[in-house]
């Protein structure tokens, strides 16, 4: 399959994932975040000593608050990045965070901490200034994300093209 085909079926599967819950109820917002986060490894690529050894699994970290629960992990159960099954982490420190690939920050106090470690971040707090290199939205009703690339590629990250064009925003 082609790459442009991958990301249409992912975004098909958020998409009856969401309309699938609305048969049922309306998502909820964090709903809707928890099942992007483990779909945004897919078009991120690290370096090779910031993943997984052998058959190890992708490791995903919610550090501080969890506003997710079993959703996200109901989320990372049914997604294998590079052949390896997703797991999550509930840390209250970053004591650790270096054996994640994706860490949810839920303080944005952990985002100045982070320091240079090959980690992609996702927040969602109010701040305008302590975001990590993908941050969450609520804009006209919809869960949308903007991605800093350059955060990225300052710990060593690339980011596809392919999530950037569905960003509602990058900042280079």
């Amino acid at each position: 399959m082609n790459a442009g085909g991958a990301i249409l079926r992912a975004v098909v599967g958020v998409a009856m994932l969401c309309l699938s819950m609305a048969a049922f109820a309306q998502p909820t917002d964090t709903a809707v975040k928890a099942a992007f986060l483990p779909r945004f490894a897919r078009y991120v690529s690290w370096p090779p000593a910031a993943m997984p050894r052998g058959s190890d699994p992708f490791v995903l970290c919610v550090v501080g608050a969890d506003p997710f629960g079993a959703a996200l992990d109901e989320a990372a159960r049914s997604q294998l990045i590079d052949g390896r099954r997703v797991i999550v982490r509930r840390m209250s420190s970053l004591a650790g965070v270096e054996s994640c690939q994706i860490a949810f920050l839920g303080s944005s106090q952990f985002v100045g901490q982070m320091g240079s470690r090959p980690v992609l971040t996702v927040t969602d707090s109010a701040s305008t200034t302590q975001r990590g290199i993908i941050h969450f939205v609520v804009a006209g009703g919809r869960v949308r994300f903007f991605i800093d690339q350059g955060k990225a590629a300052q710990r060593g990250l690339t980011i596809s093209s392919r999530l950037l064009a569905l960003a509602a925003g990058v900042n280079q």
